[in-house]
């Protein structure tokens, strides 16, 4: 099909500001350890809720009416996630969200590999904005929101994860924007790709609602969990979680799809 210029425009504006979140990072540094931490646990807790809301209440929707094979697809989403997660990052490590700030005179291999799980992860976002773009303007721009939510604490981490492999904190911003930037080329490479098979996105659509969830339900729902906090600030939260499904659900009603 042939790919509307204004739906190309959007996507690539979207790449652009989902690329400079890169830039986050330096929040590290700028921000005392605790006072980052705080910050960072209520934007996990509000990006779950957004994801889960922009799975349910709007891609799972809209695959079930163009008639895809909505749940099959959107199973094949969750096991594929996992399996980047699982046999990718199983060479990294667990880091936290937030690492050590200080260098190292040897680069660490781990910062070499987060930085291609990181590019992998970035393609990915690239074809979901795509192909959210390509189903509707609205879609896109409710999926562009959520993956937004979710790469700030994601790209804040990796930034931590390169100073802790011994990168320079220049080197490390610059690094982990170039690798931000790939981005585009997934979002380029499906909007090719689109043009010359019909139908694809009722198989996209479905499978990135499947990695929402898997990223919502299995990462950042479980950070939240394990996190050791008072229940004061585990009620807050909670309440932030509950505003991001609130938020998508309500932007669902105020669309009218």
């Amino acid at each position: 099909m042939a790919v509307p210029p204004t739906s190309l425009a959007y996507i690539l504006i979207t790449c652009f500001v989902i690329s400079t979140l890169a830039l986050a990072g330096f929040l590290s540094i700028m921000l005392a350890r605790r006072s980052l931490e705080n910050v960072l646990m209520v934007l996990v807790s509000f990006a779950a809720g957004t994801l889960l809301g922009g799975a349910f209440f709007h891609l799972l929707p809209e695959s079930v009416e163009q008639g895809g094979p909505t749940f099959p697809m959107a199973v094949a989403g969750i096991v594929v996630f996992f399996a980047i997660e699982m046999f990718l990052y199983s060479f990294i490590g667990n880091s936290g969200i937030v690492e050590h700030r200080h260098a190292h005179h040897h680069i660490k291999p781990v910062g070499v590999l987060n930085l291609f799980g990181d590019g992998v992860h970035n393609v990915t976002d690239g074809i979901i904005v795509a192909s959210s773009f390509l189903v509707s303007i609205d879609l896109g721009v409710i999926t562009s929101i959520a993956i937004a939510l979710h790469e700030i604490p994601q790209e804040i981490g990796d930034f931590a994860i390169l100073l802790h492999s011994g990168y320079g904190r220049r080197k490390a911003l610059a690094l982990n924007y170039a690798v931000a930037l790939s981005i585009f080329a997934g979002a380029l490479a499906f909007v090719l790709f689109a043009e010359r098979v019909t139908g694809l996105t009722r198989f996209t659509v479905p499978f990135a609602a499947g990695g929402f969830i898997y990223i919502a339900a299995a990462d950042l729902l479980g950070e939240i969990k394990e996190e050791a906090v008072p229940a004061g600030r585990k009620l807050l939260q909670f309440g932030v979680f509950i505003l991001g499904i609130a938020l998508l659900w309500y932007l669902r009603q105020l669309l009218g799809e």
